[in-house]
């Protein structure tokens, strides 16, 4: 289905961002992978698959790096067709004793990051009259949890640009739409379970339940390959008219 098309996916050595690669790649579009970490071990899974892979690491808090990793893949690849800005970080803190340089950082790598990517990826886009933009918002891009502000102004601002890209390109064949996953068992969930096990002195399995329990109905997580599996549609022909949506994958979260 997307053969000869090329994808970069942002954030993509591990969790959401590698499950939305590899989905791509299994349909046949070339990847451009993104992170820090490893990255022979991703990319020699997409190889698996049967389409090229490339790979740069740019900080995507810096906008002269976003625009060197562009050119890369431009240079490379001929062209991004699929843009995935999955990119992000988290931190967790009451407003007053918010590290001013995490507020910062967030609001670079979670947002700004997808606009100078977004920015850089039209022109061609537009001359080809076919292009897919995927933002990886949050629920936290639709709804608020406490202590988390800089990550949710951010998230909503993803969808913000989401509705205003998906305008800006209505008349074309290019769209853009945001997927907001509930809570994605990801390194940095991850992280999130292990703080509250250590806090309550529960299991890592029980704090699992906890956190779910907070906010989820279905007490289940989200995984990468779903996510992906809903990138691919928005890829297909079946997406040619789906924009500016913000598509909650989240178990309930939203509904409630």
């Amino acid at each position: 289905m997307l053969a000869n098309k090329t994808a970069l996916v942002t954030g993509s050595t591990s969790g959401i961002g590698l499950g939305i690669a590899k989905a791509l790649a299994r349909q046949g579009a070339n990847i451009v992978l993104n992170g820090f970490g490893d990255v022979a071990g991703p990319q020699a899974e997409i190889e698996a698959l049967g389409v090229r892979v490339g790979y740069h690491g740019a900080d995507m808090s810096r906008p002269a790096e976003i625009e060197a990793m562009m050119a890369y893949a431009v240079a490379e690849f001929g062209q991004v067709d699929i843009l995935v800005n999955n990119a992000g970080i988290q931190h967790v803190s009451r407003i007053e004793d918010f590290p001013v340089e995490r507020w910062d950082a967030i609001m670079a790598i979670n947002l700004s990051s997808a606009f100078h990517t977004t920015r850089l990826a039209l022109p061609a886009m537009r001359a080809a009259n076919w292009g897919r933009i995927i933002n990886v918002a949050s629920v936290h891009g639709l709804v608020g949890s406490a202590e988390k502000s800089a990550y949710v102004a951010a998230k909503h601002g993803v969808v913000g640009l989401t509705k205003v890209t998906a305008l800006e390109t209505a008349a074309t064949g290019v769209t853009c739409n945001a997927i907001c996953p509930g809570w994605v068992l990801t390194p940095l969930v991850q992280k999130q379970v292990d703080a509250k096990a250590a806090a309550l002195g529960v299991s890592n399995e029980e704090a699992k339940k906890v956190l779910l329990g907070e906010k989820e109905p279905s007490m289940q997580f989200t995984t990468p390959e779903e996510l992906g599996e809903l990138a691919v549609f928005f890829c297909s022909a079946a997406g040619n008219n789906v924009r500016g949506v913000a598509w909650n994958m989240d178990g309930g979260w939203v509904a409630q």
